[in-house]
């Protein structure tokens, strides 16, 4: 039993002097050396190793905290501490000193590079090396009773301006009203009270809705205020419990009501374009977070102002052309030359079904007469002056088309019914066209192609074969299967007006549109040549005298029935290098749509 009692007596002091062996070098007791202790600990520091870096100095407790505070705030990718030198004082015994270099990575290329030193001690000759710890050990410039922070800087956003450097988006300090779910019941009504002039939409049950279903208990955004909307409501809701304010730079446009559903798109699609590069420093701060010093740092980085095609004054006009329509109005205008969307406007009843002006399809009534007579043009069935019959109505197959009020008009040149929109005449034309034929024809208008605009979505509509002569006839005056958009019959003009050659529309200067389904070919030169004096003839002799007068305008209109009861409205042409669409929905006839035409162009530019 004794034998047994001493191997294992024997094997427990191995094992405690294997434990004990490093420590000699690098525990409590420091290493056997200043250049052997300072490398330990500044090893140790630089891995994260807190309690190990604390052990190697003479204040353990307070080390190992302060380390890890300043590990904790800065969260380092990356910390490299090369050791300079480490001698012994030659006039103190059992005194010596360190410098080091040391480099953080903090992230996203932020880089802390300093040089720092500290002092070593040894009790006695038999004892090892250890730091003399205070927090100047971290960095020169640490105090007492002080951490390290890293704070970012964040630039403003970069301004969005538009082709003649106009503020369309601009940095603006706005004021989330924020509610701790919680509270939102015993608050809502007097939230509701204080911002519902602000939006119509936020009442005392929404704001209860909202926070009931907030993710997982977080706070709910009831608004977020311009900042002098939130100063003229700030008396009713600042004392209410469980309500914030963390104010914010936002990208706002100058006015709410300026493009909305266009402007949204482009700071969405722009976000991390506009945002810059953000600064940074880290600083020193006392025991109540206030700062007492920067150690380094790099100033934001604003990004460049970022520039589109549309045009600031012409969107104004655009908004006061369709703002007096009783229904849905909306006007999109393009630069042919360009492809550049200049402007896009809805009034406040479109605005509300969202944006209908750059995707809402609607049929385009006799404006795709457009297309049915460059189709025939460039096919070599007619010319403009050939005799065509425009009677009051026309059946094929037993489907009876009519003419506007049936008017009747006899034998007259073709230019001359296309000026008066003359159903019968297109209707007869179309039944005799091959199935696709202007299916192809309304692509090479851009109709049917599809683009990925950077900052917005469009469509442009759709024309699909039609196999029976009824559709075919239905199709030819904008009825039946077609359906476009503003936007769309905005590229139809474009087209006309450019040559006949469909422009690729472009939006952010810099970032090239996609084009995922091309236009087609250009137009041959017997519908492209002939095309822009038949649309100024619609507007010298035809359905838009009202607009004769205006400069050279050249246009079509169109009465689209969607019902027995109900049609759109529609003017779509151009005037110069200035191509549009109008649309009034539920109009009643093309009138609302001329007139509101009428009105952008006489506040209009070219």
């Amino acid at each position: 039993m004794a034998g047994i009692l001493a191997a294992v007596r024997l094997r427990l002091l191995l094992a405690i002097s294997v434990l004990l062996a490093p420590l000699a070098g690098c525990g409590v007791f420091g290493g056997p050396d200043p250049e052997g202790a300072a490398s330990d600990f500044l090893q140790a520091l630089a891995r994260g190793d807190a309690m190990a870096a604390g052990a190697l100095t003479d204040d353990p407790g307070a080390a190992t905290e302060r380390i890890q505070q300043v590990r904790g705030e800065l969260e380092p990718e990356r910390v490299r501490i090369a050791l300079d030198r480490a001698e012994e004082s030659e006039s103190a015994e059992g005194a010596a000193s360190a410098t080091f270099t040391a480099t953080w990575e903090l992230g996203q290329g932020r880089q802390w590079r300093y040089q720092g030193s500290f002092d070593l001690a040894r009790a006695d000759t038999e004892a090892g090396w250890s730091v003399r710890w205070s927090p100047s050990v971290l960095h020169p410039d640490l105090s007492a009773q002080q951490t390290i922070a890293l704070r970012e800087e964040l630039p403003d956003p970069a301004p969005v301006v538009g082709r003649d450097g106009d503020p369309l988006l601009t940095a603006e300090t706005v004021v989330p009203v924020v509610v701790e779910t919680g509270q939102a019941p015993a608050v809502a009504a007097p939230l509701a009270e204080a911002l519902n002039r602000f939006d119509e939409d936020i009442t005392e049950e929404s704001i209860v809705q909202g926070a009931a279903d907030a993710p997982q208990r977080q706070p709910y955004t009831v608004a977020v205020l311009r900042e002098d909307d939130y100063k003229s409501a700030r008396g009713q809701i600042y004392e209410l419990p469980g309500v914030t304010f963390p104010s914010q730079q936002r990208l706002l446009p100058p006015d709410r009501d300026v493009a909305p559903q266009l402007l949204q798109g482009l700071r969405d699609e722009l976000q991390q374009r506009l945002a810059g590069a953000a600064g940074w420093r880290v600083v020193t701060v006392d025991t109540v977070g206030a700062e007492v010093a920067t150690l380094a740092g790099q100033s934001p980085r604003p990004a460049p102002t970022v520039s589109t095609s549309l045009s600031r004054e012409l969107q104004a006009v655009a908004e006061d052309a369709v703002e007096p329509a009783g229904g849905q109005a909306m006007i999109v205008a393009l630069q042919p030359s360009s492809g550049d969307v200049l402007a896009v406007a809805q009034n406040a009843a479109a605005d509300a079904e969202g944006s209908l002006a750059l995707t809402g399809r609607y049929p385009p009534g006799s404006t795709f007469k457009i297309v049915t007579a460059a189709s025939a043009l460039q096919a070599g069935q007619l010319t403009p002056q050939t005799p065509v019959d425009c009677p009051a109505t026309t059946t094929i197959n037993g489907y009876e088309v009519p003419n506007i009020d049936r008017f009747e008009l006899g034998t007259v040149p073709f230019r001359t019914a296309f000026a008066r929109s003359c159903n019968t005449t297109f209707s007869q034309l179309a039944a005799g066209f091959e199935p696709d034929q202007l299916t192809r024809t309304a692509q090479q208008f851009g109709i049917g192609a599809d683009y990925d605009i950077a900052g917005t979505t469009t469509l442009t509509g759709e024309v699909p074969p039609a196999q029976d002569e009824i559709g075919r006839a239905a199709n030819g005056f904008g009825q039946g299967q077609v359906l476009t958009t503003p936007f769309g019959m905005a590229m139809v003009a474009s087209t006309v007006a450019a040559g006949g050659d469909a422009p690729t529309p472009q939006l952010i200067r810099g970032i090239p549109t996609e084009v995922n389904e091309p236009a087609g070919p250009p137009l041959d030169p017997a519908a492209a040549d002939v095309l822009p004096a038949m649309m100024r003839q619609v507007v010298t002799e035809g359905t838009a005298t009202a607009l004769n007068g205006l400069g050279d305008v050249h246009g079509k209109t169109g009465t689209a029935e969607y019902s027995p009861d109900g049609s759109h409205g529609w003017f779509v042409g151009y005037r110069g290098d200035l191509a549009f669409a109008v649309l009034v929905v539920d109009a009643g006839s093309s009138g609302p749509a001329v007139e509101a035409a009428g009105r952008f162009l006489t506040a209009g530019g070219e």
